[in-house]
């Protein structure tokens, strides 16, 4: 969250903003745009929202990161939280956050990627044909991701348990 909410009045797009967990982690003069596709999840964030008076939730909206309604150049900058390997079509995930965000704008994704050898990448193997049910695509490579987004990413580090998801910061060079 400190990566992409790091400036003052910042308008800031959070695709997967779910049940608004992270909604209240953002700075007060921020004014952030949360979309998911569940209207369930959402109905909770509005409510998190509501309760806790989070004033820097300028929307939250069900939407579909890969058919974005907003402007060209909306927001300066985008959180991806857990959603890229769900996408269906990476190439339009990538081209609506950079088509929607400022040139220069910070993107940041978190996600898992595939291991690239050993009995982690294995178990990724024999779990892929099983991704509807899982709710992810474990055999997931980075590099695949970075081809098809066409994101340009400054670091990548690995974060959450045990390291086995990766934050990617990227920044907007369109």
């Amino acid at each position: 969250m400190r990566l992409a909410n790091n400036a003052p009045n910042q308008r800031i797009l959070e695709v997967g903003v779910g049940t608004g967990l992270s909604l209240p982690l953002y700075r007060g003069d921020a004014r952030v745009v949360g979309i998911d596709v569940s209207p369930d999840m959402l109905a909770k964030a509005r409510d998190k929202v509501e309760r806790l008076g989070l004033r820097q939730a300028e929307a939250i909206a069900e939407a579909d990161a890969e058919r974005l309604a907003y402007p060209d150049n909306s927001f300066d900058a985008a959180i991806a939280l857990y959603v890229a390997s769900v996408v269906s079509d990476l190439a339009r995930f990538g081209g609506e956050l950079r088509r929607v965000c400022k040139r220069g704008a910070r993107i940041v994704i978190v996600n898992h990627f595939s291991q690239e050898h050993g009995a982690m990448r294995a178990m990724e193997q024999a779990l892929a044909p099983f991704a509807g049910k899982v709710g992810f695509h474990a055999d997931f490579r980075l590099d695949d991701f970075v081809r098809a987004s066409g994101l340009t990413i400054r670091a990548a580090r690995p974060v959450n348990l045990f390291g086995y998801w990766t934050l990617l910061d990227c920044v907007n060079e369109k």
